[in-house]
């Protein structure tokens, strides 16, 4: 199989030690491809001495479309064009934090904010390695949705579901767009997944999953080294969702009796 051997792959938001991003380099790497990393702060190099001296690593902040033409030129000098790409930042930004708020009490610059971060800056990502991979005829463009937005809601987080949900609208019409030059564009859904920044309320929940535990980074990153493979081209505008069953079951707890 070819998986993802000798191809170079991005990952955005991969700063975190513990995070999907930072599972999602290790799985590429440890696959054989070439692997660049970015993320908003200067931990980013911490993260790529972790991974070994071939990992090319960047600071970008993706809401600014300077930095983002900057990356893309700086993964290109040090490693080759760009094959697969892996848009994981999103959600949080490091250095800006907002509380949790329901829509009708929602500041414009927190909604504005929240969907520059997840939506905004995933499409001006495909937007700049896209002519390249037209080019060369061949690419994979993996996104990371969520189960928020697409398929479930939470209380409070409804930019964020907002954008998630426009994801996965983009990320259809990106695969119709593109699949006749050779490229696939798919998602991943993560659920209930154990990561550095996780609350304890969200650990608890993935404990009411039908696996009855939360999920893994390196169990997401799995399913995006899949779509990043050779062997996955007849595969696109598709979600994987990767959430231990969570949202096949009405009740979250075991019933009386």
């Amino acid at each position: 199989m070819a998986g993802v051997k000798g191809k170079v792959a991005l990952v955005t938001g991969a700063g975190s030690a513990g995070g999907i991003g930072m599972g999602c380099a290790r799985a590429l790497r440890d696959a054989g491809a070439r692997v660049a990393i970015t993320s908003t702060t200067e931990r980013i190099h911490a993260r790529a001495a972790e991974l070994g001296p071939e990992v090319f690593a960047m600071t970008a902040d993706l809401t600014r479309q300077a930095e983002i033409d900057a990356l893309v030129s700086g993964v290109e000098a040090a490693l080759g064009p760009i094959d697969i790409l892996v848009n994981n930042a999103g959600m949080q930004q490091t250095g800006v934090d907002f509380p949790r708020a329901q829509l009708a009490d929602l500041p414009d610059a927190q909604w504005e904010h929240g969907i520059a971060i997840s939506l905004t800056s995933t499409f001006r990502m495909c937007r700049a390695v896209l002519p390249g991979m037209r080019a060369r005829g061949y690419g994979r463009i993996v996104q990371m949705s969520s189960v928020t937005g697409p398929l479930v809601g939470i209380d409070g987080s409804g930019t964020y579901a907002a954008a998630k949900a426009g994801l996965m609208g983009m990320t259809r019409v990106m695969a119709i767009e593109t699949g006749a030059q050779g490229i696939t564009v798919n998602a991943v859904g993560p659920g209930w997944i154990a990561t550095e920044s996780s609350s304890e309320g969200e650990l608890v929940a993935g404990r009411f999953t039908p696996l009855g535990r939360p999920g893994t980074p390196a169990e997401v990153a799995h399913a995006v080294l899949f779509l990043a493979a050779e062997e996955a081209s007849y595969i696109t505008g598709q979600l994987i969702v990767v959430d231990g069953g969570n949202t096949l079951q009405e009740f979250k707890v075991a019933l009386p009796g």
